[in-house]
């Protein structure tokens, strides 16, 4: 199971708007070039993102995108939700009819799982990831990026 681009990439640059919130609104070519992201793909991600209320758009001169809810109120879930990112560890996408129609033995283990995992990034927000980040470049790490493993 793999969660894809789509949900990495919009919790990295929802990262970075928070990263940076204190200063004007954000353009997404500045996302883009810091996080080595696509614009066009940031384009569509934030698209989904504002119709979901979790960030807002700024129009005009200096315009941007905002975090359009506090960071502790923002969870890693609700933006891979956002994004119809389906965290799903089933070969069936949950139907149940992984092996030739029926339910496979081991369905409602994956099943937990994925439950799990989406309980798991719910309990992560915007707040936890920015200490985390802090702590990482009193490390002496280098600003946030995200690679394919």
């Amino acid at each position: 199971m793999q969660l894809t681009t789509r949900g990495r990439y919009a919790v990295t640059a929802m990262l970075d708007l928070a990263l940076r919130e204190d200063c004007a609104p954000i353009r997404l070519a500045d996302i883009a070039q810091r996080q080595g992201i696509s614009l066009s793909y940031l384009e569509q991600l934030f698209a989904q993102l504002r119709r979901s209320g979790l960030v807002l758009s700024v129009r005009g001169p200096g315009g941007g995108y905002r975090l359009a809810r506090k960071h502790h109120l923002l969870s890693v879930s609700d933006i891979i939700d956002s994004v119809n990112e389906r965290i799903d560890a089933t070969r069936c996408d949950g139907r149940g009819d992984c092996q030739q129609g029926s339910t496979c033995l081991t369905h409602h283990l994956w099943v937990e799982l994925s439950e799990n995992l989406h309980d798991f990034l719910r309990g992560i927000t915007i707040a936890d990831l920015i200490r985390d980040n802090a702590a990482g470049q009193d490390r002496g790490a280098t600003e946030l990026d995200v690679s394919d493993d």
